[in-house]
C-alpha cells in the first residue's frame, strides 16, 4: 500500500510541476514539426497524438507538421523510380510530385488525423495549398542545376490556422504548396513549419528528431542562445539534419517565435515532457540563455 501511495505522490508531483506552464502557455501557439522514426512507430504514433490533445485540452494550440521523405522514397522504389537529391533536395519531376503528394496528403496525413480523433481529438488535415496557407516559388541547387517541382516559401497567411484554433481543432499539415502559376511543389517540413511559426509569433517551434538534441564537442547543449546558435553553424559537430533545423531555428527567432526545441521524438511523451518540466528533454534555443 505504501509503494501505491509513493506512486500516486510522484503522479500528483508531476501535475503540480506541469501547472505553472500550463498557465503560462495557455492560449499560445505552438507548432510541432513532426518527423523522424515516430512515424514508423505505431506505439510512439499513439502517445504522439495523446499528448498533442492533451496540449489541446488544457489550453494551448498546437498546430502539426509533417513530411515524409522516407514514405516518399520506398512508394517511388515501389513503382519504379529512383529518388535522386541534389544538396539534401529531392529532384521532383511532375511524376514525383504527383506521387508525393498522395503520400504526404492521402496517406501520412489522413493516418495522422485518423489517429489524433481516434484518441479523442479533433484533427483537421491540411496542406500548403489549402486557403492558400503557403505560397511557394520553385528553386534550384546551389550550383543552378534543375531540381524540378521543389519550393521554397514566399508567403504565409494563418488565417484558417487561427480560425480552426479558436474553434477546438488541431490543424494537420502536409509539407507541399503551390506557387503562383498554380504549381504544387514538394517542400521542406522544416522550413514549412519555421514559417508557419515565424508567420504566427508563435510561442514554440518543437522539432520531433532521432537524437535528444544538439551536441558539442561530446557534450549535451540544454539551453543556448540565439547568438550561440550562430556560431554553433560552423562547428563539426553540427552536420546532417541538424544543419537545417539549427538554420531554421535561427530564423525562427529572429522572426519573433519566443523559443525553439530540439528534441528525441523516440523518448515516451516526449513534448509533454519538453513543454511541462523544469528540465525539459532536449535542447531550448531562446533569444537569450535564460529567458
Amino acid at each position: 500500500m505504501t509503494g501505491l501511495i509513493e506512486e500516486k505522490i510522484i503522479k500528483a508531483r508531476t501535475l503540480v510541476e506541469a501547472l505553472p506552464y500550463i498557465r503560462k502557455f495557455r492560449g499560445k501557439t505552438l507548432i510541432v514539426k513532426y518527423g523522424g522514426s515516430i512515424m514508423l512507430d505505431d506505439d510512439l504514433r499513439a502517445l504522439f497524438a495523446q499528448d498533442v490533445i492533451l496540449l489541446k485540452y488544457v489550453g494551448l494550440n498546437p498546430i502539426i507538421v509533417h513530411g515524409g521523405g522516407k514514405e516518399i522514397s520506398k512508394w517511388m522504389q515501389r513503382v519504379g523510380k529512383e529518388a535522386v537529391f541534389i544538396d539534401g533536395l529531392r529532384v521532383t519531376d511532375s511524376e514525383t510530385m504527383e506521387l508525393a503528394e498522395m503520400v504526404l496528403s492521402g496517406k501520412i496525413n489522413n493516418d495522422l488525423v485518423s489517429l489524433i480523433n481516434q484518441h479523442g481529438g479533433k484533427a483537421v488535415g491540411l496542406s500548403g495549398k489549402d486557403a492558400d496557407l503557403v505560397i511557394a516559388r520553385k528553386v534550384k541547387s546551389q550550383d543552378s542545376q534543375d531540381l524540378g517541382f521543389v519550393g521554397d516559401i514566399e508567403s504565409v497567411d494563418y488565417t484558417l490556422l487561427t480560425t480552426l484554433c479558436d474553434r477546438g481543432y488541431i490543424p494537420v499539415i502536409a509539407s507541399v504548396a503551390r506557387n503562383q502559376a498554380g504549381d504544387t511543389l514538394n517542400m521542406n517540413a522544416d522550413h514549412i513549419a519555421e514559417g508557419i511559426a515565424t508567420a504566427m509569433k508563435a510561442e514554440k517551434l518543437i522539432f520531433l528528431t532521432d537524437v535528444q538534441g544538439i551536441m558539442k564537442d561530446g557534450r549535451f547543449l540544454g539551453q543556448i542562445s540565439l547568438n550561440e546558435a550562430r556560431e554553433l553553424i560552423k562547428h563539426p559537430d553540427i552536420k546532417g539534419g541538424m544543419i537545417p533545423k539549427l538554420h531554421c531555428a535561427i530564423d525562427a527567432l529572429e522572426g519573433g517565435v519566443n523559443r525553439v526545441h530540439i528534441i528525441n521524438g523516440t523518448i515516451e511523451h516526449a513534448v509533454l515532457l519538453e513543454v511541462f518540466t523544469d528540465t525539459g528533454i532536449g535542447t531550448m534555443l531562446s533569444a537569450v540563455v535564460g529567458d
